[in-house]
């Protein structure tokens, strides 16, 4: 019997939707599916065929652990997504990568730790009236605020303490959030299979997200084109869109590692995903 880790963590910091409903496809297809969590020093990845990452939604609070987790399961399994997309996506500097190779991106000021850094110069310079200020990793909008030009002391005290202990962003506030929100576009197994709207959300907010919407043409030109080619080797992707002001899209993000994908919105996705693991295990 085929054996499948879906790799999550010890504790969720909030429920996930996707999780229960995949072990269940897989192992209604016959595998072995179970769950494993990355921060349990006595998992074992070597015991599976192939381990799939899901919600480890606390990478982030020790990156370097994490990183050396799914080496490990690269070296002792096969690990789904691969290590060298982990590894690329882990760091919100792909944002910098994706600018570089043309594709169009939410404004960002990248903030290396140790900076000294002055948010209202920023925001006087990149002519931002309201900003969003978060670590480089992160995840959950965990220690991600907003702020406007008004907050002349908080703004500043939140970004010099966040460039203390680790790497930074600041991305212009995109108004549209406020109007419809962003545009999550999922794929899995190279193909995208629908889309959904995500409303705004800061740290300690829970998540609110429309039904399954289909993908626009322009939607899936622009995420191809963020892919680069990823989505060939990669089990599932998504890419996180937002309109600017004068209409035009732009990446918000693009979740290669363990982001949502709204599988219970969406049932097909869900037999995509299922095959697709098994499809691979088979290969392993």
């Amino acid at each position: 019997m085929t054996r499948i880790a879906v790799l999550t963590c010890r504790r969720l910091p909030e429920p996930d939707p996707d999780h229960e409903p995949l072990l269940e496809s897989l192992r209604e297809a016959g595998a072995d599916a179970r769950p494993l969590a990355w921060d349990d020093d006595s998992a074992d990845p070597g015991a599976f065929d192939l381990c799939v990452l899901r919600s480890t939604w606390t990478y982030y609070l020790d990156p370097d652990r994490f990183l050396a987790f799914c080496a490990r399961c690269d070296a002792e399994s096969t690990l789904l997504n691969p290590l060298g997309v982990v590894r690329g996506n882990i760091h919100k500097s792909y944002l910098h990568s994706l600018e570089r190779r043309g594709v169009p991106v939410i404004p960002t000021e990248f903030l290396p730790r140790g900076r000294r850094p002055d948010l209202p110069v920023i925001m006087r310079r990149r002519g931002w009236a309201r900003v969003v200020v978060k670590p480089a990793i992160s995840a959950a909008s965990w220690r991600t605020r907003v702020f406007s030009r008004a907050d002349a002391d908080e703004g500043p005290a939140f970004l010099t303490g966040l460039v203390r202990d680790r790497d930074a962003l600041v991305q212009r506030f995109m108004p549209e959030v406020d109007r419809s929100g962003e545009r999550s576009i999922v794929w899995i197994a190279g193909e995208p299979t629908h889309a959904v709207r995500k409303a705004p959300r800061l740290a300690g907010e829970d998540e609110q997200v429309s039904g399954a919407l289909p993908v626009s043409d322009e939607e899936r030109r622009l995420s191809r084109a963020a892919l680069d080619g990823l989505e060939r080797g990669c089990l599932y992707a998504r890419v996180d869109l937002i309109r600017d002001d004068a209409g035009g899209l732009l990446v918000s993000e693009l979740e290669l590692i363990e982001p949502s994908l709204f599988l219970i919105q969406h049932p097909p996705a869900l037999a995509r995903l299922r095959d697709a693991i098994l499809s691979a295990a088979d290969g392993a």
